[in-house]
Order: C-alpha cells, then sequence, then structure tokens
C-alpha cells in the first residue's frame, strides 16, 4: 500500500469513526428524550372548560371518588407499581382496567373513570411503570407494562371471583399497551373486550414517526439512527423497538376489540389505526371521530363516544 493511499484509509476509518461516535451520541440523546421520565415540550395537557361535564367527572375522579390503593409488583423488574380501585355505586362482577398515555398517570384517567363508573364498572386505573406512584426506570411504551396488565387482571379476578367480566380500556400508549396485552396467552378468561383508543402500530413506528415530525429527518440520518436507537432500548429498557409491536399482538387476539382514532391525529396519525384494525382477529369496531386531535375524541363527541363504548359492550358483558 503506497503512502497517499495509506493515508486516505487512515483518514477514512478515522471519519468512520468520528461518525459512528456521532450517531451513538444522537442515540443516547433520543433515548433520553423518548424513553427517560422527565418534562416533554411537546406534551400537552388535558384542557376542559371549568365546570363542564368533562371537569366535573375529573374533579369528581381526583377529589370524591374516594379509591382503594391497590398494589402490585412488576413482571419483570420488581418494581413496586401503584393503582386506584373505585367500586361501582352497586355491587357488581364488571370491572374495567384502564392503561394511561405517555408521560400521563392515573391521575389523568379520570373523565374515562367517571365514564365507566357511570356505567355500572368497578374501575382499575394503574400507574404503569416509572409513572405517577410506580416505580421504575424508564418509560415501557406498554411492551413491558403488558405483563403488568395481566397481573393486574389476574388480581381483580383473584379479588372479585372467578364470574368476573373484564374490559381493558387504554388511550394513546394505553391503547397501544392494550393492544400489546391482547397478543399476550396468559390474558384470563375473565377478559371480555378491550378497547383501544389512537394507539401506535409500534413503537419504531411511533418514534420514526415523531423524530420525522419533530426534528424535520430525512432517510440518511434516520437509517442508522433507528437501529442504534432499538440497540440502547434493548440494552437500558430490555427490548428492541420492532419487538413491541401492536401489530403483532393483535394477530394473535381473537377477542372483541374496538378502535377508535381522531380523524386529525398529528401524533399517531389516523393513518395507524387501519393498519392494526385489518391485523385484528378478533371481532372488531372502528370509529374514526371526525375532527378529533390526538387523545381527544372523547372531548371532541362526548355523546357519539360513551353511545358507541355502551353499544359494543352490551354484546359481550351482561
Amino acid at each position: 500500500m503506497n503512502r497517499k493511499l495509506k493515508r486516505f484509509v487512515i483518514i477514512l476509518f478515522s471519519l468512520v469513526i468520528v461518525i459512528g461516535i456521532g450517531f451513538v451520541g444522537a442515540g443516547m440523546y433520543f433515548y433520553h428524550v423518548a424513553f427517560i421520565p422527565s418534562h416533554k415540550s411537546f406534551i400537552s395537557g388535558q384542557h376542559f372548560t371549568k365546570n363542564s361535564p368533562l371537569d366535573l367527572d375529573n374533579q369528581w375522579y381526583l377529589h370524591h371518588s374516594k379509591p382503594e390503593v391497590w398494589h402490585e409488583t412488576s413482571a419483570t423488574g420488581h418494581f413496586k407499581l401503584d393503582a386506584n380501585y373505585i367500586k361501582a355505586a352497586r355491587k357488581t362482577n364488571k370491572t374495567a382496567v384502564i392503561a394511561h398515555g405517555f408521560m400521563g398517570d392515573k391521575s389523568k384517567m379520570g373523565i374515562y373513570a367517571a365514564m365507566f363508573h357511570r356505567m355500572g364498572y368497578n374501575v382499575l386505573v394503574p400507574d404503569d411503570r416509572s409513572a405517577g406512584k410506580s416505580q421504575g426506570n424508564s418509560i415501557g411504551y406498554g411492551w413491558p407494562d403488558r405483563l403488568d396488565y395481566v397481573k393486574w387482571i389476574q388480581k381483580v379476578v383473584k379479588k372479585n371471583g372467578s364470574d368476573s367480566q373484564i374490559v381493558m380500556f387504554g388511550v394513546s400508549m394505553g391503547g397501544a399497551t392494550t393492544m400489546m396485552v391482547s397478543g399476550q396467552p396468559d390474558v384470563p378468561k375473565q377478559v371480555k373486550a378491550y378497547i383501544e383508543d389512537c394507539g401506535y402500530t409500534s413503537v419504531h413506528d411511533e418514534i420514526k414517526y415523531q423524530a420525522q415530525q419533530m426534528y424535520h429527518m430525512k432517510t440518511f440520518p434516520l437509517y442508522p439512527l433507528l437501529p442504534i436507537l432499538s440497540g440502547i432500548a434493548k440494552v437500558r429498557a430490555g427490548y428492541y423497538l420492532k419487538e413491541a409491536s401492536s401489530v403483532n399482538q393483535v394477530k394473535r387476539n381473537h377477542r372483541p376489540m374496538m378502535f377508535i382514532h381522531g380523524a386529525n391525529d398529528q401524533f399517531v396519525p389516523t393513518k395507524m389505526v387501519k393498519v392494526v384494525y385489518q391485523a385484528d382477529r378478533g371481532p372488531k369496531e372502528m370509529m374514526i371521530v371526525k375532527r378529533a386531535p390526538h387523545a381527544a375524541s372523547y372531548q371532541t363527541d362526548p355523546k357519539l363516544y360513551v353511545k358507541s363504548i355502551q353499544k359494543f359492550l352490551a354484546h359481550y358483558i351482561k
């Protein structure tokens, strides 16, 4: 090898190393943004008109519902998990298990807890790992959490009896969690139906979409960055991004599921609901709510939302 060629190879090799280190650094940065609980400027909170029906429901949940506090240990990692359990006004064997969204916790699910409570259900609202009062070291995006929700459901059956009738419901990340639970072989037979609202097709798809939307990334930086981020997630969170797939899970589901999505969802694109709906193998319904942005189908059209859920559940829970 002559001197010029040798010099070129050294420079090229050095550039590859520098670029590689840069991508690893970028991967670590995006892991922190996506997986570590902290303030996220791109997440907006719930907004209700003061003294509106939904605001009053939320206030009831936060201040007057008088929940029992339940605890469970995570299926992996031995984290202590926390949940609110609210008994129905009249004794019943019907229970709704509610999963919250990204950077949310059980305190943000008041309007849905009140909705099911008004329908006559007991309500269980857990904090996912690293959320609210539950322990953890990263946001699970529903994938490790799916195993925890199976344990929560088993706890409902143990406490309320083998004749329990359970519906699992979730919004946004909670919607994805619900779909991910549906594909587990050990879900108790007492789960009669699932309702998912604006969940994503997979963690990989959602993070890729957000990278394109928030950082305007094109094909080149995404192509090496996503596999690097996925590898970091495997080491630190225990799974690869594509492994956490709602699509693959609903392919294993044979129980009834209702799919809800806002027509104007810019956070989890509306097209994703059509993919998971087509993949699902059980009895199913899909409702796309006109004008609704992300995680706001209930707020956009409350009457349609409640009426549709009641009609769906009436087929499977008596």
